[in-house]
């Protein structure tokens, strides 16, 4: 094992290798409200870095569903992207002019009164 610290060497190509820099943020539309994101982040951390929590609501009891296991599993942060529901925000990805809405928002909180947050 060499003596001294190790200098990383990480290849040209490799996403790490722009680490630090992030790319500009672009702008998608959430329940019609323009949020930024950078592009490629899943889309609900873009929405948790700007402060949503409730991405959506449980259709039988009506109570706020938020991020939970963050890799897919658990569905609870299924929101309508693109016009396609039940997409699982937590692996899909940001980019511009992306259409987003929660799902399931009881009728007490219509119309959108901004982005409630947990």
């Amino acid at each position: 094992m060499p003596k001294g610290r190790l200098e990383p060497r990480v290849p040209a190509g490799h996403p790490w290798a722009t680490w630090g820099r992030l790319p500009q943020p672009v702008t998608f539309v959430v329940d019609g409200i323009p949020v930024e994101g950078i592009p490629g982040e899943p889309v609900a951390m873009a929405l948790w870095a700007q402060g949503v929590r409730v991405l959506g609501w449980n259709e039988e009891s009506g109570e706020p569903r938020s991020l939970f296991c963050t890799i897919g599993h658990c569905f609870e942060c299924r929101m309508t992207i693109d016009g396609k529901r039940d997409q699982r925000a937590c692996l899909f990805p940001v980019r511009e002019g992306l259409v987003v809405e929660r799902q399931h928002r009881p009728e007490e909180l219509r119309p959108l009164d901004g982005m409630e947050r947990l």
